[in-house]
Protein backbone atom coordinates (compact mmCIF):
# COMPACT_ATOMS: atom_id res chain seq x y z
CA UNK A 1 0.00 0.00 0.00
CA UNK A 2 1.14 3.53 -0.93
CA UNK A 3 2.33 6.13 1.72
CA UNK A 4 -0.67 8.57 2.62
CA UNK A 5 -1.13 11.92 1.34
CA UNK A 6 -0.48 13.60 4.77
CA UNK A 7 2.71 11.52 5.05
CA UNK A 8 4.02 12.07 2.03
CA UNK A 9 3.46 15.94 1.76
CA UNK A 10 5.31 15.57 5.33
CA UNK A 11 1.53 17.71 6.75
CA UNK A 12 0.15 20.87 5.47
CA UNK A 13 1.48 23.92 6.89
CA UNK A 14 -0.19 27.17 8.40
CA UNK A 15 0.79 29.49 5.92
CA UNK A 16 -0.34 28.87 2.32
CA UNK A 17 2.48 30.42 0.33
CA UNK A 18 6.31 29.07 -0.76
CA UNK A 19 8.86 29.77 1.46
CA UNK A 20 10.70 32.99 0.73
CA UNK A 21 14.09 33.23 0.64
CA UNK A 22 15.88 32.49 4.07
CA UNK A 23 18.54 35.41 3.27
CA UNK A 24 15.73 38.08 2.66
CA UNK A 25 15.51 40.61 5.05
CA UNK A 26 11.65 40.85 4.46
CA UNK A 27 11.01 37.08 5.56
CA UNK A 28 10.83 38.61 9.29
CA UNK A 29 8.19 40.93 8.51
CA UNK A 30 6.39 39.23 6.37
CA UNK A 31 2.44 38.63 7.20
CA UNK A 32 0.17 35.33 6.98
CA UNK A 33 -1.42 35.85 3.46
CA UNK A 34 -5.35 35.33 2.95
CA UNK A 35 -6.60 32.51 1.02
CA UNK A 36 -7.37 34.46 -1.21
CA UNK A 37 -4.27 36.25 -2.14
CA UNK A 38 -2.89 32.60 -1.55
CA UNK A 39 -4.58 31.54 -4.91
CA UNK A 40 -3.47 34.62 -6.74
CA UNK A 41 0.06 33.80 -5.50
CA UNK A 42 0.48 30.50 -6.32
CA UNK A 43 -1.74 30.12 -9.79
CA UNK A 44 -0.25 30.34 -13.10
CA UNK A 45 0.01 33.58 -14.42
CA UNK A 46 -2.52 34.63 -17.18
CA UNK A 47 -1.07 35.48 -20.80
CA UNK A 48 1.37 37.35 -21.25
CA UNK A 49 -0.76 38.85 -24.20
CA UNK A 50 -3.61 40.12 -21.80
CA UNK A 51 -4.07 43.94 -22.13
CA UNK A 52 -3.60 44.81 -18.16
CA UNK A 53 0.46 43.61 -18.78
CA UNK A 54 0.44 46.70 -20.83
CA UNK A 55 1.85 50.77 -20.11
CA UNK A 56 -0.48 52.84 -21.73
CA UNK A 57 0.45 55.14 -24.31
CA UNK A 58 -2.11 57.69 -23.90
CA UNK A 59 -1.44 57.46 -19.85
CA UNK A 60 2.37 58.05 -19.77
CA UNK A 61 4.94 60.81 -19.90
CA UNK A 62 6.79 61.94 -23.23
CA UNK A 63 9.72 61.06 -21.51
CA UNK A 64 9.16 57.42 -21.16
CA UNK A 65 10.10 55.63 -24.34
CA UNK A 66 7.61 52.61 -25.09
CA UNK A 67 8.51 49.46 -26.54
CA UNK A 68 6.73 47.55 -29.17
CA UNK A 69 4.55 45.42 -26.92
CA UNK A 70 3.64 47.62 -24.90
CA UNK A 71 5.07 45.87 -21.90
CA UNK A 72 7.61 47.90 -20.87
CA UNK A 73 9.27 51.36 -20.60
CA UNK A 74 12.60 53.28 -20.55
CA UNK A 75 13.29 57.12 -19.60
CA UNK A 76 15.00 59.11 -21.66
CA UNK A 77 17.77 60.73 -19.94
CA UNK A 78 16.17 64.27 -18.72
CA UNK A 79 17.10 67.00 -15.90
CA UNK A 80 15.08 68.23 -13.17
CA UNK A 81 11.86 66.32 -14.11
CA UNK A 82 9.72 63.48 -13.03
CA UNK A 83 8.20 62.03 -14.82
CA UNK A 84 4.97 58.94 -14.75
CA UNK A 85 3.52 55.55 -16.42
CA UNK A 86 0.23 54.11 -15.89
CA UNK A 87 -1.12 51.06 -16.89
CA UNK A 88 -3.26 50.41 -19.97
CA UNK A 89 -6.18 49.43 -18.06
CA UNK A 90 -7.25 49.52 -14.16
CA UNK A 91 -9.26 48.21 -11.93
CA UNK A 92 -12.47 48.66 -10.38
CA UNK A 93 -13.14 45.78 -8.26
CA UNK A 94 -11.69 42.52 -6.75
CA UNK A 95 -8.50 41.53 -5.95
CA UNK A 96 -5.51 42.25 -8.41
CA UNK A 97 -1.53 41.42 -8.93
CA UNK A 98 1.05 42.81 -11.00
CA UNK A 99 4.67 42.44 -11.04
CA UNK A 100 6.78 45.40 -11.64
CA UNK A 101 10.78 44.48 -12.73
CA UNK A 102 12.86 47.54 -11.98
CA UNK A 103 16.38 46.89 -11.89
CA UNK A 104 17.81 48.65 -8.49
CA UNK A 105 20.58 49.96 -9.92
CA UNK A 106 18.54 51.56 -12.90
CA UNK A 107 16.38 53.35 -10.67
CA UNK A 108 18.09 56.70 -8.53
CA UNK A 109 16.54 58.26 -6.65
CA UNK A 110 12.71 58.86 -6.20
CA UNK A 111 11.76 55.49 -7.74
CA UNK A 112 8.28 55.14 -6.77
CA UNK A 113 5.60 52.28 -7.28
CA UNK A 114 1.88 52.17 -7.08
CA UNK A 115 -1.31 52.94 -7.69
CA UNK A 116 -3.40 55.87 -9.44
CA UNK A 117 -6.35 56.86 -10.74
CA UNK A 118 -6.62 58.74 -14.52
CA UNK A 119 -6.69 62.03 -13.22
CA UNK A 120 -2.70 61.53 -11.42
CA UNK A 121 -0.54 64.00 -12.93
CA UNK A 122 2.24 62.32 -15.06
CA UNK A 123 4.64 65.08 -14.95
CA UNK A 124 6.35 67.51 -12.84
CA UNK A 125 9.56 69.96 -12.53
CA UNK A 126 12.11 68.99 -10.39
CA UNK A 127 13.07 66.00 -8.34
CA UNK A 128 10.24 64.16 -6.52
CA UNK A 129 7.96 61.24 -5.57
CA UNK A 130 5.60 61.98 -8.62
CA UNK A 131 2.79 58.70 -7.77
CA UNK A 132 1.84 59.58 -4.38
CA UNK A 133 2.64 63.43 -4.73
CA UNK A 134 -1.14 64.27 -4.99
CA UNK A 135 -4.66 62.83 -3.50
CA UNK A 136 -5.10 60.99 -6.64
CA UNK A 137 -2.17 58.46 -6.66
CA UNK A 138 -0.22 56.21 -3.61
CA UNK A 139 3.43 55.36 -3.92
CA UNK A 140 6.14 53.41 -2.10
CA UNK A 141 9.44 54.90 -2.86
CA UNK A 142 12.00 51.89 -3.34
CA UNK A 143 15.41 53.71 -2.32
CA UNK A 144 14.70 55.06 1.08
CA UNK A 145 11.05 52.35 1.46
CA UNK A 146 9.19 55.64 2.22
CA UNK A 147 5.18 55.48 1.40
CA UNK A 148 3.73 58.71 0.09
CA UNK A 149 0.07 59.99 -0.52
CA UNK A 150 -1.13 63.59 -0.99
CA UNK A 151 2.28 64.46 -1.31
CA UNK A 152 3.18 63.51 2.49
CA UNK A 153 5.53 61.15 3.72
CA UNK A 154 3.64 58.57 5.44
CA UNK A 155 6.52 56.51 6.85
CA UNK A 156 8.32 53.28 5.86
CA UNK A 157 7.35 50.48 4.90
CA UNK A 158 7.17 47.78 6.07
CA UNK A 159 7.05 48.60 9.20
CA UNK A 160 8.75 46.76 12.19
CA UNK A 161 6.30 45.19 14.76
CA UNK A 162 7.21 46.95 18.51
CA UNK A 163 10.01 49.35 16.55
CA UNK A 164 8.46 53.67 17.06
CA UNK A 165 8.70 54.90 13.82
CA UNK A 166 11.44 57.14 14.64
CA UNK A 167 13.48 54.34 15.25
CA UNK A 168 12.80 53.09 12.11
CA UNK A 169 13.66 56.37 10.45
CA UNK A 170 17.21 56.23 11.21
CA UNK A 171 17.95 52.47 10.76
CA UNK A 172 19.08 51.76 6.94
CA UNK A 173 16.36 50.50 4.63
CA UNK A 174 15.76 47.72 3.00
CA UNK A 175 17.30 47.12 -0.33
CA UNK A 176 14.28 45.78 -2.63
CA UNK A 177 15.24 43.68 -5.40
CA UNK A 178 14.06 43.77 -9.15
CA UNK A 179 10.76 42.21 -8.37
CA UNK A 180 8.11 43.62 -6.75
CA UNK A 181 4.65 42.52 -6.65
CA UNK A 182 1.49 45.07 -6.40
CA UNK A 183 -1.13 43.27 -4.44
CA UNK A 184 -4.50 45.77 -4.88
CA UNK A 185 -8.00 45.00 -3.19
CA UNK A 186 -10.31 47.28 -4.74
CA UNK A 187 -13.35 45.79 -2.37
CA UNK A 188 -11.51 46.78 0.50
CA UNK A 189 -9.71 49.84 -0.63
CA UNK A 190 -5.96 48.67 -0.08
CA UNK A 191 -3.17 48.61 -1.71
CA UNK A 192 -0.31 45.88 -0.30
CA UNK A 193 3.27 44.43 -1.44
CA UNK A 194 4.60 41.57 -2.05
CA UNK A 195 8.93 41.18 -1.73
CA UNK A 196 10.83 38.00 -2.10
CA UNK A 197 7.88 36.15 -1.85
CA UNK A 198 7.36 37.90 1.27
CA UNK A 199 3.47 39.36 1.69
CA UNK A 200 4.22 42.56 3.40
CA UNK A 201 0.95 43.65 4.63
CA UNK A 202 -1.46 47.08 3.73
CA UNK A 203 0.69 49.76 2.76
CA UNK A 204 -2.52 52.04 2.20
CA UNK A 205 -6.03 51.73 3.19
CA UNK A 206 -8.88 54.00 2.58
CA UNK A 207 -8.33 54.09 -1.29
CA UNK A 208 -11.86 55.12 -3.01
CA UNK A 209 -13.85 52.28 -3.94
CA UNK A 210 -15.93 52.00 -7.00
CA UNK A 211 -12.93 53.85 -9.09
CA UNK A 212 -10.51 52.64 -11.53
CA UNK A 213 -7.01 52.49 -10.56
CA UNK A 214 -4.11 51.78 -12.26
CA UNK A 215 -0.82 50.79 -11.44
CA UNK A 216 1.51 53.62 -11.66
CA UNK A 217 5.21 54.57 -11.63
CA UNK A 218 7.62 57.38 -11.39
CA UNK A 219 10.67 58.18 -11.98
CA UNK A 220 13.80 60.49 -12.57
CA UNK A 221 16.99 58.73 -13.61
CA UNK A 222 17.66 58.36 -17.02
CA UNK A 223 17.69 54.34 -18.69
CA UNK A 224 15.23 53.67 -15.67
CA UNK A 225 13.79 50.35 -17.73
CA UNK A 226 10.58 49.38 -16.33
CA UNK A 227 8.38 46.57 -16.76
CA UNK A 228 4.95 45.39 -16.40
CA UNK A 229 3.04 42.48 -16.24
CA UNK A 230 -0.40 41.55 -15.20
CA UNK A 231 -0.20 38.20 -12.80
CA UNK A 232 -3.75 37.40 -11.70
CA UNK A 233 -6.92 38.57 -10.17
CA UNK A 234 -9.69 37.70 -8.11
CA UNK A 235 -13.75 37.93 -7.31
CA UNK A 236 -14.57 38.94 -4.01
CA UNK A 237 -15.95 35.47 -3.80
CA UNK A 238 -14.94 33.21 -1.49
CA UNK A 239 -12.75 30.39 -2.94
CA UNK A 240 -13.89 27.07 -4.13
CA UNK A 241 -12.87 24.23 -1.71
CA UNK A 242 -10.96 22.38 -4.28
CA UNK A 243 -9.16 25.28 -5.19
CA UNK A 244 -7.85 25.36 -1.56
CA UNK A 245 -6.89 21.86 -1.42
CA UNK A 246 -5.21 22.12 -4.61
CA UNK A 247 -2.88 24.99 -3.16
CA UNK A 248 -2.42 23.42 0.27
CA UNK A 249 -1.04 19.85 -1.66
CA UNK A 250 0.69 22.22 -4.22
CA UNK A 251 2.16 24.85 -1.39
CA UNK A 252 3.21 21.40 1.06
CA UNK A 253 5.12 19.73 -1.81
CA UNK A 254 7.45 22.57 -2.66
CA UNK A 255 9.55 23.39 -5.32
CA UNK A 256 11.91 20.54 -5.27
CA UNK A 257 9.05 18.19 -5.82
CA UNK A 258 6.38 20.17 -7.75
CA UNK A 259 6.95 18.43 -10.56
CA UNK A 260 6.33 14.84 -8.78
CA UNK A 261 2.64 14.75 -8.56
CA UNK A 262 2.78 11.70 -10.34
CA UNK A 263 4.22 9.78 -7.20
CA UNK A 264 1.25 11.22 -5.29
CA UNK A 265 -1.44 8.46 -3.75
CA UNK A 266 -3.82 10.33 -5.33
CA UNK A 267 -6.14 9.21 -9.05
CA UNK A 268 -4.94 10.50 -12.23
CA UNK A 269 -7.50 13.06 -12.65
CA UNK A 270 -6.40 14.58 -9.45
CA UNK A 271 -2.93 14.32 -10.03
CA UNK A 272 -4.36 16.31 -13.44
CA UNK A 273 -5.90 18.46 -11.43
CA UNK A 274 -2.97 19.98 -9.26
CA UNK A 275 -0.23 20.28 -11.81
CA UNK A 276 -1.71 23.16 -14.15
CA UNK A 277 -1.46 25.22 -10.96
CA UNK A 278 2.33 24.48 -10.41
Amino acid sequence: MGLSLSVWLGGIPAKMKKDAPSSSSFLPLSIPTSSRLSLLLNSSPVDPGDPRCRWSPTHCSPHFLMSQCREEVTRAPTQQISDGARGEKGERGGMHVWEVLWCPTHRGSHAVIGVSTEHCPLQTDGYTALMGGDSQSWGWELTNNQLWHAGQALGRYPGVRGVQAEEQSVSPPHPVPERVLLVLDADTGTLGYVVDDCFLGMAFKDLPQGVELFPAISSVRGGAFIRLRYLNGATCEPPALMALCGLSIHVSMGKERETQTDRLPLPPPLQRYILPSM
